[in-house]
């Protein structure tokens, strides 16, 4: 039968689902899932997929097995911010210091606003540390973590948008303020109490009558189950809910705010956190009050994705529809392409069908793809801390593709596992040939280019300084570590050759003073290389919950301060072996290449801001 044939009953959805859902999460090697439809008010379909326990093959049931679901936490804290707007507690569009107890500054001469914090542009840099925690005795109040924890803002309030968790926090303290509540007794009286939300809550560790309903994490099915994640966060990532629950929710949101005899906004109030904001092109996804569109195949969608380390979950609302629909995994999966947005589109696709074919190319297609071709960074990323390299790494490259007038994105594989191309629909608008992914571009005051993509949570910048880009900084990486790891090789390999052959080593005191100094910064590199890559790990990377890496941050000052003064000091070494005419050529070459080297590496570590000492990262 062919797409868009379908009726969305939930016989079909059955149907659909059941010959779908058990090929992903076995081909991707995933535990368990869950899915539910809502359609006019009434739940129409759930199912749970899989295991909830792969040990004890607890299977996943709908109504009371619980996931994580991620940042969609997010939308019962903008929920709560809505409601204390409906009672005039809250301004919008009031400086936000004007409700917290401490200050967060203006570093632009501009204050934030909660519509600022509702469509993620606070201006905030991303940050990780203490996002999430190894303990529950770790836990500190939000007010707590929010003075502690205030991050530097990149850019002006109101202008870019750069997903932050922080600002989710932010938004959710201040309703503690106004209502005179702690967050988590605020969502159980106001939001699933009303909702009749009775297996969901935002307290961790979980109350011993949910516990033991709770899924087990995977990274693969075929793993060992992860632990309990402990968000500090808590209003932006921390809730624990059942499919069931979340139903109760959506059919809230769809309607009139209600559910059956409970009652969480007005409808003008709903209609108001459905708008779209202004700030985005007119042709792409915007954010709402805290949803995000979504749009697909001709119809409008708001909703929000949710992570955690190892749940992964969307929540989807087809508002000309009616129609409400939330996944959620408990594992990673072995899938290079998110299992919840290929469930999604053939879902969109099978019950509502795009009403034709793509927009044809645009005879500028290939003048403006090769004018836009460029490397380009997430404005949603660490400029100033320790982490900023990561950005560098994370860099994305559009590239022109001269066969078909395309843009070639190398960093975004499609379902065939290929590069996706983008062609020209609209006026510097460009769409996946095979997929809903769009991209439009334009500039900023400073002319900049920027694109916006199909979520409108972070935008990309172009990097236009090479020295910024990823593919000088992973040269010279490559480079200044193959000669100072080779140098570190050369040493006992050359004493042991030596030994052999009865060789001794004769070099005058300052020689062999000179030839030391480069060997310990040598092992200081390699030990900050170490300590670095056991850092990352810790903080598994930007869009993870990171753990406190204080410890490492330490030692790593310690030792990039070493590798810095060690490198000017081979520099100076260096100039002492040139002048040596007794030694040979070569080693004297390579003492120069092992300057270089250094100073390089040196470098890197300043530009990147590895020595900050600055402990907000």
């Amino acid at each position: 039968m062919a797409a868009g044939t379908h009726a969305l009953t939930a016989e079909d959805l059955e149907t659909f689902l059941d010959g779908f859902m058990p090929l992903q999460i076995g081909r991707a090697d995933i535990a368990g899932a869950v899915i539910a439809v809502v359609k006019d008010g009434h739940v129409l379909f759930e199912k749970g997929y899989g295991y909830a326990d792969m040990a004890a093959k607890r299977p996943v049931v709908p109504e009371s097995t619980l996931f994580r679901p991620g940042s969609i936490s997010k939308l019962f804290t903008w929920t709560a911010v809505m409601q204390q707007a409906e009672l005039g507690k809250l301004d919008l569009d009031r400086d936000v210091n004007g409700y917290l107890d401490f200050r967060i500054p203006a570093s632009f001469g501009k204050p934030i606003t909660l519509r600022d914090l509702m469509t993620h542009r606070p201006g905030f840099e991303e940050t990780v540390k203490d996002l999430a925690v190894d303990t529950a005795s770790e836990l500190r109040p939000i007010g707590q973590y929010l003075r502690t924890h205030i991050p530097p803002q990149i850019f002006a309030p109101g202008t870019v948008p750069a997903y932050s968790n922080y600002g989710a926090t932010l938004a959710a303290y201040i309703v503690e303020r106004v209502s005179g509540q702690p967050f988590d007794d605020y969502v159980v009286q106001h939001i699933l109490g009303p909702l009749q939300m009775v297996h969901s809550t935002f307290r961790q560790p979980l109350p011993p009558a949910l516990a033991p309903l709770m899924s087990k994490g995977y990274d693969l099915a075929s793993g060992d189950s992860q632990p309990f994640e402990l968000v500090e966060v808590a209003p932006a990532g921390s809730m624990s809910t059942s499919a069931d629950d979340i139903t109760h929710f959506m059919i809230a949101q769809l309607g009139d705010g209600s559910y059956g005899a409970g009652h969480i906004l007005q409808p003008g109030t709903l209609t108001a956190m459905h708008t779209r904001q202004a700030g985005w092109p007119d042709a792409m996804h915007a954010f709402a009050l805290g949803f995000y569109e979504e749009s697909q195949n001709g119809h409008r969608i708001i909703g929000h994705g949710g992570d955690t380390q190892v749940f992964h979950s969307d929540l989807h609302l087809i508002l000309d529809a009616n129609v409400g629909f939330f996944v959620s995994y408990n594992s990673i999966g072995r899938d290079d392409v998110s299992p919840r947005t290929t469930v999604f589109d053939a879902f969109m696709d099978r019950y509502f069908p795009a009403p034709g074919p793509h927009a044809p190319a645009l005879g500028t297609a290939a003048a403006d793809a090769r004018a836009v071709a460029g490397v380009y960074e997430a404005s949603r990323r660490s400029e100033t801390n320790i982490l900023s390299a990561l950005t560098m790494l994370s860099e994305v490259t559009l590239s022109f593709d001269p066969k078909d007038s395309t843009l070639l994105s190398a960093e975004e594989r499609g379902l065939n596992g290929q590069p996706v191309h983008y062609r020209e629909v609209g006026p510097m608008r460009f769409a996946a040939v095979d997929g809903h992914e769009e991209l439009a571009f334009t500039t900023d005051p400073t002319g900049r280019r920027i694109a916006y993509t199909t979520y409108p949570f972070e935008i990309y910048q172009q990097v236009d300084r090479r020295l910024n880009r990823r593919t000088f900084n992973e040269a010279l990486l490559s480079i200044c570590v193959a000669i100072i790891a080779l140098t570190l090789i050369g040493w006992p390999a050359g004493a042991m050759i030596r030994k052999h052959f009865g060789r001794p080593l004769v070099l005058d005191p300052n020689a062999r003073r000179h030839r030391l100094i480069g060997r310990v910064v040598c092992v200081a590199i390699a030990l900050f290389a170490v300590v670095l890559v056991v850092l990352v790990n810790k903080l598994n990377g930007l869009s993870g919950l990171g753990a406190r890496g204080d410890t490492e941050v330490h030692t790593l000052q310690v030792l990039g301060v070493l590798c810095v003064l060690g490198a000017l000091a081979v520099a100076y070494t260096v100039r002492m072996s040139w002048r040596d005419r007794t030694r040979w050529v070569w080693a004297r070459v390579w003492d120069g290449m092992l300057t270089v080297s250094c100073l390089g590496l040196a470098w890197f570590l300043i530009h990147w801001h590895l020595l900050n000492f600055n402990l907000q990262y």
